[in-house]
């Protein structure tokens, strides 16, 4: 008998760390949760591992690879705790971060109210070189290698380890920022360092700078993190294939993400994206809203034909980071999110949150906050336990808590807890609002796929607030992210600004830019181990209108690129200008088309999990499902049944008021809703007769 073959994917959250393993023979999956580790997340993951293998009754040996989502970078940014950086760039440029953008941010009536933030390296720790390229590449001044060392030997006097390079249209040749980096290791050898010509080949300057000196910031940790696993696994099972998710829905091996840390960004939400989509594509949906709710955050996106929206004009926290990545909006709106009074005396919700340490209230450690789990608990809609039955509630400690912060508000306890939850509901709702109304789409076309430990909490109150169809919940929903780690591809993005009119294209220089960047897609994927046969190289171009500030991405068939080929590519331009925003000029020649960056990505496929459908079983379902009852508030008090999920079979029905637990997740149903198993056994919750 052949020894069993399983691939483990690992999300680490804020809260929890969740594991999922696949069996390669049988295709079965088998899920379990561990608290996240904040102070070594690595113990957390490791933790996890051992857990599922413990759970399928194997050791390292029965390992093929293993993915892992981690928001060790994401984390680093959004609390802001970057060491000193150093910035070398063109002469006459020293200010480029000081300048930055002149648009003021949503959210704000005029600029006078808006402050820049904080630059991401102090002025004096900025340093110029001369030499000078055009926007072609070709050189109008020499570089001035005696300002290169002088500047490597200034940062190093100063004490600065980590640096990052961009000099002006290094795009387009990086002979100058090369010289530069073999100067910078001569000087000052222990420097870790990013250039702007490896991590994003992009014109507009400004962003170029910010997303290469994002790079340098989170290389040591992310460098430190990654090789701690790599070694720990090492020790568990030697040599595995270890992959870390990417922002734009691929993964990459460790020894590579190493190298481009930026490019975890959001690695996490992306996981959870792809899982989304594979299921509610298998259930038949191919228009779908992704509600992944956390401990500390929900993180929506939008999926239309089963691929969820990519952007290049993303940021994490106050940091541009023009590197593409699935087009995910976070709020502060997890189960952890602190319920507070504005100084205006007005309930506010989130978006600081108790995270895993100290946590909620009613945890066993728990923090003096009133948190949005709390109020689930206090409401009945949670059980007085998680996981199983591994960390115990305390429903007194959180009406305790929730009472004292009713009392300054003057409400109830059922007001308080309940306005927690409808402050909560909206955060999500407005977030959902973002992905899909401000981009000209109707919210009303979507399945609401909802996922995460707290995601489908509040599902049947988006429903009614957005005015949705349906919602669709994954089994096993705490671990949805992590199941998503086993469904992605390894995947490579290149990028080449090549500016140029359409009616001016000079196919021979795209053709030429667009094999150079297929040949680095295909070494990159040589270096992980994919044949040349099975390897897929997908081309794009970002085109706009001359004039325009940004760029429309569109695809770039296979094949020769001939004149034929380039005028197809602009009418796609024109289709998918329509669609965004509702107009375009293809009829009118006046307005000309630009083609701006060309793209390509290099795409290793793995063998993803199978989707298996389950049997339907003839009882019926409160017979073999139904666990007891408790009191739980929705528009009152009401005794309501409680079910066990894994019980359920396909056609089972279950009207509202219920309340449906499983191991990782729980899913009240209102009154006025059912929730009806799938095939697969998705519960899909839709409104009943009243």
């Amino acid at each position: 008998m052949e020894p069993r073959r399983v691939r483990i994917g690992i999300d680490t959250g804020g809260t929890f760390t969740d594991v999922v393993a696949v069996d390669e023979a049988t295709g079965r999956t088998t899920t379990t949760k561990t608290p996240s580790t904040p102070a070594d997340p690595a113990e957390g993951f490791l933790t996890g591992v051992r857990k599922v293998l413990d759970l399928m009754g194997l050791d390292g040996s029965a390992i093929t690879a293993v993915s892992h989502g981690t928001t060790v970078a994401t984390n680093q940014l959004l609390e802001g705790k970057l060491d000193r950086i150093g910035f070398i760039t063109t002469e006459g440029y020293e200010s480029v971060l000081e300048i930055a953008r002149q648009s003021v941010p949503d959210g704000y009536g005029n600029s006078y109210f808006w402050v820049k933030p904080p630059r991401i390296v102090p002025a004096d720790l900025v340093r110029t070189v001369r030499g000078r390229l055009d926007h072609r590449g070709e050189e109008v001044r020499p570089l001035d290698e005696d300002d290169a060392r002088a500047a490597a030997r200034a940062l190093r006097d100063a004490g600065v380890g980590t640096v990052g390079i961009c000099l002006l249209h290094s795009y387009a040749n990086d002979a100058h920022e090369r010289r530069v980096l073999d100067v910078l290791r001569e000087e000052h050898p222990d420097a870790v360092v990013s250039i702007s010509s490896e991590v994003l080949r992009e014109y507009r300057e400004y962003e170029r700078s910010v997303t290469t000196l994002v790079d340098a910031a989170v290389k040591p940790r992310v460098g430190a993190y990654v090789r701690n696993i790599r070694a720990r696994l090492d020790d568990l099972a030697a040599g595995v294939p270890f992959y870390v998710m990417k922002s734009n829905g691929g993964v990459l091996s460790a020894e590579e993400v190493v190298h481009q840390p930026i490019t975890t960004m959001l690695s996490g939400p992306a996981a959870g994206a792809l899982g989304a989509a594979l299921v509610a594509g298998a259930a038949g949906f191919d228009r779908v809203l992704t509600c992944d709710g956390g401990g500390t955050s929900t993180d929506v996106t939008v999926v239309v034909d089963g691929e969820p929206a990519l952007t290049t004009e993303g940021s994490v926290g106050a940091y541009p980071s023009k590197i593409p990545m699935i087009d995910v909006v976070t709020v502060g709106a997890g189960g952890g999110s602190i319920a507070w009074l504005s100084p205006e005396g007005t309930l506010r919700v989130g978006p600081r949150s108790a995270g895993a340490d100290p946590g909620p209230i009613c945890y066993p450690s728990g923090g003096t906050e009133p948190t949005v789990t709390d109020a689930h608990v206090v409401l009945g809609r949670i059980p007085p336990h998680l996981l199983g039955g591994e960390i115990p509630l305390s429903v007194d400690a959180a009406r305790a808590g929730l009472e004292q912060l009713g009392e300054k508000l003057g409400l109830d306890l059922e007001r308080t807890a309940t306005g927690i939850l409808e402050i909560s509901a909206w955060n999500q709702a407005n977030a959902l609002r973002q992905v899909t109304v401000a981009r000209g789409l109707d919210v009303r076309d979507f399945t609401l796929t909802t996922f995460g430990g707290s995601g489908s909490l509040l599902a049947c109150r988006l429903m009614d607030v957005l005015g949705l169809p349906r919602t669709l919940v994954p089994p096993d929903p705490g671990n949805l992210s992590a199941f998503g780690l086993l469904t992605v591809d390894v995947r490579n993005d290149h990028v080449q600004t090549t500016i140029s009119r359409h009616a001016d294209l000079d196919l021979d220089r795209v053709r030429t830019v667009f094999g150079g960047l297929e040949a680095r897609a295909r070494e990159a994927l040589d270096g992980e181990g994919f044949p040349r046969d099975r390897q897929r190289i997908q081309r794009s171009a970002d085109l706009r209108y001359v004039g325009q500030a940004f760029e429309v991405r569109v695809p770039v068939a296979d094949g020769e690129l001939d004149r034929a080929a380039a005028e197809d590519v602009a009418q796609a331009f024109h289709a998918a200008h329509r669609r965004l925003y509702g107009y375009d000029f293809a009829e009118d020649p006046r307005q000309a088309v630009e083609w701006v960056n060309l793209r390509v990505s290099g795409i290793g496929p793995i063998r993803r999990p199978d989707l298996v459908e389950l049997a339907p079983v003839p009882t019926p379902v409160t017979d073999r499902a139904v666990t007891g009852s408790r009191r739980v508030f929705f528009d009152d008090w009401v005794e309501t049944p409680t079910y066990e999920r894994p019980r359920l079979a396909p056609g089972d029905v279950v009207p509202g008021p219920a309340v449906i637990e499983e191991f990782g997740s729980t899913v009240p149903v209102h009154p006025g809703f059912r929730a009806t198993v799938d095939v697969h056994g998705n519960l899909l919750i839709e409104r009943g007769a009243r």
